[in-house]
């Protein structure tokens, strides 16, 4: 398959979940992949060593996207490695679910340092190596920003910006040939869902299973397909989309 054939992709938070999946998806159609990391250089270099495993061609690259030089090293290193971008993938994340009670000054701003603060850091950096030719921008989101969760203020209210982000800048870069939408999973079974409490059996899981029509958990290959789909010129003409991929969980 070659829906991304010689495509240059940066997928932030690409060590685990459903970042890893987009990544692995990404070369599998036959981009280069720039697999970002903040800690695990095990697990990115996991999801390396499975895309060049299968004859696909991609690098990991540490950087924090919540700090501005560690965005600038990010870009610089795929600059060097790669010569061009086409594609940038939004989805590292800082989940730190807590009641209203134990959100502290510190998690407030981390939470909206990497979930907001982030994208913004790598949109403009990815928008200088777009340059004259354009490029495509998918934000990963989240279903809690349209149906905030209890004890997930903060969470959801750092995706509900990056939504508003994803509209606004729609508009401001249509005339530049930058298409950007973000992508808004349900409940997906993935390693931050677990930490989280969304374990298998458990009660979480079994409301989200009962809410959601086609009855069962999300997988991270689930969205990822849905985000080649949105990379792709096959969504050429979609810009300024918020795409549930959610099963059909609309509420509760």
């Amino acid at each position: 398959m070659s829906k991304l054939k010689n495509k240059v992709a940066v997928v932030t938070g690409a060590s685990k979940g459903i970042g890893a999946s987009i990544a692995k998806h990404f070369a599998a159609e036959g981009a280069k992949v720039v697999v970002n990391y903040a800690t695990s250089k095990e697990g990115a270099d996991s999801v390396v060593n499975a895309i060049t495993g299968n004859g696909g061609i991609a690098i990991s690259v540490q950087a924090d996207v919540s700090k501005e030089a560690d965005v600038t090293r990010l870009f610089e290193e795929t600059r060097k490695a790669f010569g061009a971008l086409d594609i940038l993938v939004n989805n590292a994340v800082y989940q730190g679910y807590a009641p209203i009670e134990q959100i502290s000054v510190e998690t407030f701003h981390q939470s909206f340092n990497v979930n907001v603060l982030g994208p913004v850091l790598t949109i403009q950096a990815a928008l200088k190596m777009f340059g004259d030719k354009g490029g495509n921008i998918i934000n990963i989101s989240s279903g809690a920003s349209k149906m905030p969760l209890p004890a997930a203020s903060l969470y959801s209210a750092s995706k509900a910006a990056l939504d508003a982000i994803t509209i606004s800048l729609s508009k401001e870069l249509g005339a530049k040939n930058v298409r950007i939408n973000s992508v808004l999973p349900g409940a997906t079974e993935t390693e931050g869902a677990a930490s989280a409490g969304v374990t298998p059996g458990s009660e979480y899981e079994k409301m989200f299973i009962a809410n959601t029509p086609l009855g069962r958990r999300g997988q991270p290959e689930d969205i990822a397909k849905a985000v080649v789909f949105l990379a792709s010129d096959d969504a050429a003409w979609i810009t300024g989309e918020q795409i549930s991929v959610s099963g059909g969980m609309y509420g509760f």
